[in-house]
């Protein structure tokens, strides 16, 4: 008759990998409570991304001769939006380029400041270029715009930081990129765009 077979003493699990589990379990069940947190927090948030607006802009003046020197007087007006219900947002870092065709003309900068939760703030700017040499193509554009009665092709391009606090969810951080064409008639009538910042 055969023999049952003899068992040997069983392996015990080693307390360190016991730990190990122990630990990876506890990280799990921490990381599943702060994704349900943050998901819930944002289902009754429902934060917005604060954003800039380019709202209008006017031609006042324009100076070119024959030489092919251009300055030109213009108004601009741009709009920080916060349409966040429960939270004030923070611009900074805001640099922004006014060119004309592809020349830099001036430069459009403004201090941080603050809009409050579901409000907007104006960002009033009166532009007065240095007189600028012009290349021969545009030369050639800004003298048919002007004898013609017809527009002028600027460009508004850069950049600006918001931050805003989302709640329990902490700070939240994001670049805002400006990329605008304008189209201003030579006749100095207002201008009205919604091209607005897109983030980063």
């Amino acid at each position: 008759m055969p023999r049952p077979p003899v068992l040997g003493r069983q392996r015990r699990t080693n307390p360190v990998v016991w730990c190990l589990a122990i630990v990876c379990s506890l990280i799990a069940i921490s990381v599943t409570i702060a994704g349900i947190v943050v998901f819930s927090g944002y289902l009754v948030i429902r934060p917005k991304m604060p954003l800039l607006t380019l709202q209008a802009s006017r031609l006042d003046n324009v100076y070119y001769n024959q030489a092919g020197v251009l300055a030109v007087r213009m108004t601009i007006l741009i709009r920080a939006e916060n349409h966040n219900q429960k939270a004030h947002a923070s611009f900074y870092d805001t640099k922004l380029l006014l060119g004309y065709h592809g020349v830099n003309i001036a430069r459009l900068v403004a201090n941080p400041f603050d809009v409050k939760k579901n409000e907007t703030s104006d960002l009033n700017y009166v532009v007065e270029s240095l007189p600028i040499p012009l290349p021969p193509e545009e030369q050639y554009l800004t003298q048919q715009a002007l004898d013609r009665g017809k527009v002028m092709s600027f460009f508004i391009k850069g950049s600006s930081r918001t931050m805003w606090r989302v709640g329990p969810l902490g700070t939240v951080k994001f670049s805002l990129h400006m990329n605008c064409e304008l189209l201003l008639p030579v006749n100095g009538t207002l201008y009205h765009s919604r091209c607005s910042t897109k983030s980063h």
